[in-house]
């Protein structure tokens, strides 16, 4: 297949970019300025990327913990998102909500949830609001293995299924649900819920491999938009760094550094970049001058974020729900 030069860009400048705002997280973390627990998606890249290309501005998404990808890859503001971690006012959720809690209905994106599989049953729920409104908008959820254990996820398949909603389930298949392997919680190879193709088209495909990603979300996001129904696509990556904080504070035993390695070759970005640099598709310097394009909003950011406010005391209870 041909891919206009326009979308391998695109694809290439959100997976960097999304890397290093993770790297950038990562290092200011043990400052202790950030007081929100952050869970990195540092080798996860290709999945956000991939999906959200097809994406439009009016588009929902649904997150999880694990969701900084997922909101700058669907158009977040990277400044209200390094504000929201500082627990500034001007954070996506006005510094009330932090990392597991992005929210910025402006981008499409509709929450993230610190509850596993918590963003099932409402990315769910808003397919079931487009297609109430007969919208031409279509509901992407993303979440983990570790919420594939869930009862919500096959609730909400089959609520979808049964009623045609224009909704996408983005499994990130991670391989751990903290420091749990998905062997000792899953039995056989596929853990997705496999039903007929006409009812529920089910795919698994590399997560590490943006393209493999960007073909099968493409035929799901059609397939949703034109009122065809829901799709279930398993991406296959891997978490470089561990379940929660940055490097220093993974704790050992539950995998191996060889395991790691391993995973750490098939970066999605770097054999991306290979991929491009063979067919001529861009250029070392225009790599480079990506990354420092890059580096430089990610420090922007920063600087942004640690000048805003704080919200108000007396602002505390506001925009929330009250009986």
């Amino acid at each position: 297949m041909t891919y206009p030069k326009k979308v391998l860009h695109k694809l290439l400048f959100d997976m960097m970019l999304i890397r290093r705002v993770q790297l950038a997280i990562e290092s200011r973390y043990m400052d202790n300025e950030m007081k929100t627990p952050v869970h990195l998606c540092i080798g996860q890249e290709a999945v956000a990327a991939g999906v959200c290309a097809h994406l439009k501005k009016n588009d929902y998404i649904s997150s999880n913990h694990r969701g900084h990808g997922h909101y700058l890859a669907k158009g977040g503001n990277l400044k209200a998102l390094i504000a929201e971690l500082y627990g500034r006012e001007t954070g996506c959720s006005k510094g009330r909500g932090g990392s597991m809690h992005l929210v910025d209905t402006g981008a499409g994106h509709y929450g993230s949830s610190s509850i596993v599989g918590g963003g099932i049953p409402i990315g769910t729920g808003i397919g079931m609001a487009i297609k109430m409104q007969r919208q031409k908008r279509v509901s992407t959820v993303f979440f983990g293995d570790g919420a594939a254990d869930e009862g919500v996820l096959y609730e909400s398949i089959n609520f979808a299924v049964l009623k045609k909603l224009p909704v996408i389930f983005i499994l990130e298949n991670n391989q751990y649900s903290v420091c749990s392997h998905i062997s000792a919680r899953q039995t056989g190879n596929s853990i997705f819920h496999a039903l007929p193709a006409k009812m529920l088209p089910s795919k698994i495909v590399d997560g590490n491999d943006a393209l493999a990603v960007y073909d099968a979300s493409g035929k799901a996001v059609e397939r949703a938009r034109t009122g065809k129904g829901p799709s279930f696509i398993e991406c296959r990556t891997y978490r470089i760094r561990g379940h929660a904080g940055c490097a220093s504070q993974d704790v050992s035993g539950y995998r191996t550094a060889e395991e790691i390695s391993q995973w750490g070759k098939r970066c999605p970005i770097t054999s991306f970049q290979k991929m491009l640099l063979k067919k001529k598709m861009i250029t070392e310097n225009e790599i480079h001058k990506t990354e420092k394009k890059i580096n430089s909003r990610i420090q922007d950011a920063f600087d942004y974020a640690r000048q805003a406010a704080p919200p108000a005391p007396e602002t505390l209870s506001a925009n929330l729900f009250r009986e």
